[in-house]
């Protein structure tokens, strides 16, 4: 393997074993997210357990650990394949070594490589999410449908590297989500308090 991409494959693995939602909450709030709500490390629980600073926070940080690390083959000057490469990132936030392998979800690292492989999948791919977000007012929901959705639409791109990526994560988000299935299935998962699903609920309890 070329000396470059094992660095950069390194490098990625690095960047996105960095656990923002823990190492945020034990320096400002003292608190380890872990402990808490669904005791995963992610953006959803940091929203949950310290608020919305913290968690737009983690969420930017855990988007921008897959932007830089789809950027490392312009840094390094390589024709390596950028997706390929922000794939370390998502496997290090998923399996992080700065949190004994226990990571989050990896949606929004995720969500980072594609702003840089294609800024085009990157804007459908959010405006998707949001809008099952609002319509479901569940980040799980929003998360599986919208890597569904956003799978089925990357077989119009042409892109074989991007096909693939986009079905093997969608894959994963479900494994990730199983817990959440659940807890769907028995009317106990999390809403984020906004959204139809939300109002509809909050109406039934008047």
């Amino acid at each position: 393997m070329d000396t470059k991409i094992l660095l950069m494959l390194v490098i990625g693995y690095l960047l996105g074993s960095i656990p923002s939602g823990v190492w945020i909450g034990k320096a400002f709030y003292g608190k380890d997210v872990r402990q808490y709500g669904s005791g995963n490390m992610g953006t959803t629980n940091t929203f949950r357990v310290l608020g919305k600073k913290a968690g737009t926070l983690v969420l930017l940080l855990d988007m921008f650990k897959g932007t830089l690390t789809a950027c490392l083959p312009l840094m390094f000057h390589s024709n390596a394949n950028i997706m390929l490469i922000g794939l370390s990132a998502i496997f290090g936030h998923a399996f992080p070594i700065f949190a004994k392998f226990k990571g989050g979800k990896a949606v929004a690292t995720s969500v980072g490589v594609l702003l840089i492989y294609n800024p085009l999948f990157f804007c459908i791919s959010w405006i998707i999410f949001l809008l099952t977000l609002y319509i479901t007012s569940m980040v799980s929901v929003a998360s599986m449908v919208g890597f569904t959705i956003i799978s089925i639409i990357s077989l119009f791109f042409g892109d074989w590297i991007l096909i693939i990526v986009a079905f093997s994560l969608t894959i994963f988000v479900y494994v990730r989500h199983w817990g959440n299935i659940e807890r769907i299935k028995n009317g106990t998962e999390n809403m984020v308090p906004f959204g139809l699903w939300y109002k509809k609920q909050q109406n039934k309890q008047k």
